[in-house]
């Protein structure tokens, strides 16, 4: 009885938030949080976490998952040649923190100054080999920094089943990872924002110039895990590290682990679960056999449950019922 009444009081509780138009508001000032959050800011001096030595201990934790990665690349006239050069460094050098390939991540690049320029799709390559030789191979444009054409141009032409990108159905994670050290010379937010609602997470990396509110107009939430800002194309290598942060899961179970049955990975974490017919015990490692009581327990539960949602329902029912009739008698008064 007493599961019964905590389920009524909690589905109670989840209607009345609902009906009161709780959530909105909730969410909006959650979203407002991100705004005073800070924004990762590399400097030439500065050590980035994982970096140096311990980027090959974190490569063999990082369990890579598959997506469709498209980079999106300021080549206008303000990027000097040898600054374009340390950009196409640190492309190869993401592409080595990944496993490349046709059912794995696929890559592809877009080039952009005062026009776009698609350098290769994501059907293009699947090899690390073939993606770096074709970074080697990209020319800088000329003036002008359309970065909203750019956006446009990946949404509506790269990240697309025709040009490589996996169907919905796969589940395969869209990632744009825009580099530009100026401001943009058209608008950005709404393009962006009809890019992420599309299902695109968007990275912004700002060098030396570039305009930190156009990079937090791009960017997906949290900010403060989607904007960085380096002083210069100089240390841009420096953030291979974070992102193999971001696009890699760390495969905890793998380092080691107490679980007695079943390892299971969550983000930078784990859990232990049993295998059928088995409990977990309070240590919330080992397993015990389950019981026919236990068993008849689970039943009674879920039985409870039902009743619980059935009973939910019928009040939700003759509530609306009620105030349809108070409604109908005061439009007759």
């Amino acid at each position: 009885m007493t599961c019964c009444i905590c389920i009524s009081v909690f589905c109670l509780s989840a209607f009345l938030m609902e009906a009161q138009g709780t959530y909105g508001p909730y969410l909006r000032n959650h979203n407002q949080l991100y705004g005073d959050r800070q924004i990762s800011h590399f400097t030439p001096n500065m050590p980035v976490p994982g970096h140096s030595n311990s980027i090959n201990f974190g490569a063999q934790l990082c369990k890579s998952r598959p997506l469709d990665l498209v980079f999106i690349i300021d080549s206008s006239r303000s990027v000097r040649p040898a600054e374009f050069e340390k950009v196409k460094i640190f492309l190869s050098e993401m592409v080595d923190s990944l496993d490349i390939g046709s059912d794995a991540t696929r890559v592809a690049l877009v080039n952009y100054a005062s026009t776009v320029n698609i350098e290769f799709l994501l059907k293009k390559f699947f090899s690390k080999a073939e993606v770096k030789q074709a970074f080697s191979r990209i020319d800088p444009l000329s003036a002008g920094t359309m970065t909203g054409l750019a956006i446009k141009t990946a949404m509506e032409q790269v990240f697309t089943e025709s040009a490589g990108a996996r169907p919905l159905k796969k589940n395969i994670g869209k990632v744009a990872i825009i580099v530009t050290d100026g401001r943009p010379q058209d608008k950005v937010e709404e393009v962006a924002a009809a890019a992420r609602a599309s299902g695109i997470e968007i990275y912004a990396v700002g060098v030396d110039r570039a305009d930190m509110r156009s990079l937090k107009q791009m960017a997906s939430q949290p900010l403060d895990d989607h904007v960085f800002y380096v002083e210069t194309y100089g240390v841009i290598e420096k953030l291979t590290s974070k992102f193999r942060e971001s696009l890699c899961g760390f495969d905890a179970c793998a380092l080691g682990h107490n679980c007695q049955h079943i390892c299971v990975n969550n983000n930078a974490s784990y859990f232990c679960k049993c295998r059928e017919g088995y409990v977990i015990n309070s240590d919330k490692k080992t397993c015990s056999k389950q019981t026919n009581e236990e068993a008849r327990g689970d039943l009674t539960e879920n039985a409870c449950m039902c009743e619980a949602q059935i009973a939910f329902q019928r009040k939700v029912h003759n509530t609306i019922q009620s105030l349809t009739m108070q409604q109908f008698d005061l439009r007759r008064a």
